[in-house]
């Protein structure tokens, strides 16, 4: 049926002048006169020091904590910039040049960001048996040293305007470092929220910044910190794991509290059915990206028939083409940054999309717990390769290095 719509004069007047507006501005902006930009303007040069493309680190101090079999690396920037302000709970990539390959590994900032005016900010690095990376910074990483990092980055951080204002924290091992940051946020002003933190460790020698958070608990009212150790009945301590019944010890009954999760693969697996025993709403339950699993064949969906397998990878990266293998055990990332190819890759969990690469032809699997994808790249056939594991031969086209 046709619509019967009567448009007034000055309705007409108003089409014809929308109509008109593109040539209006056109011929506006060839009429006015030619004048030189002289110098930057000054929100491009803040963006610039908020979100650089890449920072020159060096080390500045090293704090070795022997008992944890873990290190705390200080940095200033090469160039003296103060370092960019970032929000308690975010990380750093960093770009490393490892026996001929580069690879990237994201470290979460346990400073508080009020350092970052001060020109420093810390990770702390733990050992890691069998691992690329981490004891290869512990035992190579020196004061003085330089390497590249990207700006702060990472969505683990508290928002007033979607978190409750009591935040049960609950971390395990490494994960601690988030929280450590959260904490002395709130001890310097710089956040503004109560963290209770659950932190699981095997014993009382494991536990890895107890004295700081013992501290900060000690000067600032609106942090506390309970140890929970799992392999050891110690006075003073919860004893066991982090369980629901726990979590509802030390969580208010009589309002609304969101919870923060930061541990290792195996605590993310545990605590899943745990925390839905909560009955949380999805906005107040925040968990820090989970690590790509080193045993995909575990998860439901991995195709059993392709564990052990070794794939044939074409990479074409602009002009260039690479023919490497890929195992179907591990992200396609690793076996590109393994054959010394330079790839783009932040967060190595499926979250940042960084690594955003077009998968031309071959198939993949992704984990559930990290498929993070937009809708229209799943559906026009991009991966995130460091989050992906080749099911079959691929084809893969994969953007330049950022930095």
């Amino acid at each position: 049926m046709a619509l019967n719509v009567k448009v007034g004069l000055i309705g007409k007047f108003d089409m014809l002048k929308f109509k008109n507006m593109a040539k209006t501005r056109e011929k506006a902006i060839q009429a006015a006169p030619a004048k030189e930009v002289k110098g930057s303007f000054p929100i491009n040069e803040n963006a610039k020091k908020l979100h650089p493309d890449c920072q020159r680190l060096v080390v500045d101090e090293i704090i070795d904590h022997k008992s944890a079999g873990a290190k705390t690396f200080v940095f200033r920037r090469l160039d003296g910039e103060p370092f960019p302000y970032f929000r308690a709970g975010q990380y750093l990539s960093l770009k490393l040049p490892i026996d001929g390959s580069f690879v990237t590994r994201s470290y979460s900032l346990c400073s508080s960001p009020k350092d970052a005016l001060k020109g420093k900010a810390a990770i702390t690095v733990r050992s890691n048996p069998g691992g690329f990376v981490a004891d290869r910074l512990l035992a190579e990483l020196n004061v003085g040293d330089e390497l590249t990092a990207s700006d702060p980055q990472g969505f683990f951080y508290y928002e007033d305007l979607r978190d409750a204002d009591t935040v049960i924290g609950l971390a395990g091992g490494s994960g601690i470092t988030p929280f450590l940051s959260m904490a002395r946020a709130i001890r310097d002003g710089v956040e503004d929220f109560k963290l209770t933190l659950l932190y699981g460790s095997r014993d009382e020698e494991s536990i890895l910044f107890k004295k700081e958070l013992d501290e900060i608990a000690a000067q600032c009212p609106k942090f506390k910190v309970v140890h929970v150790l799992s392999d050891a009945e110690t006075a003073g301590y919860e004893h066991g794991f982090i369980t629901a019944e726990l979590i509802q010890k030390y969580a208010p009954a009589d309002k609304e509290y969101s919870v923060f999760l930061c541990g290792p693969e195996a605590m993310y697996r545990f605590l899943k059915p745990e925390i839905a025993k909560l009955g949380l709403p999805e906005r107040l339950f925040r968990r820090k990206m989970i690590d790509v699993t080193k045993t995909p064949w575990e998860l439901e969906g991995y195709p059993a028939a392709c564990r052990d397998k070794v794939f044939d990878l074409v990479v074409k990266q602009g002009a260039a083409e690479y023919h490497i293998k890929a195992s179907a055990n591990e992200p396609v990332l690793t076996a590109v940054e393994r054959a010394g190819i330079k790839a783009p890759s932040r967060c190595r969990s499926g979250e940042c999309g960084w690594c955003r690469s077009k998968l031309v032809s071959g198939t993949v699997f992704v984990p559930q717990e990290n498929e993070l994808r937009r809708w229209a790249d799943v559906e026009y056939g991009y991966i995130h390769p460091c989050s992906s594991f080749p099911t079959s031969d691929l084809v893969l086209e994969v953007p330049g290095e950022f930095y």
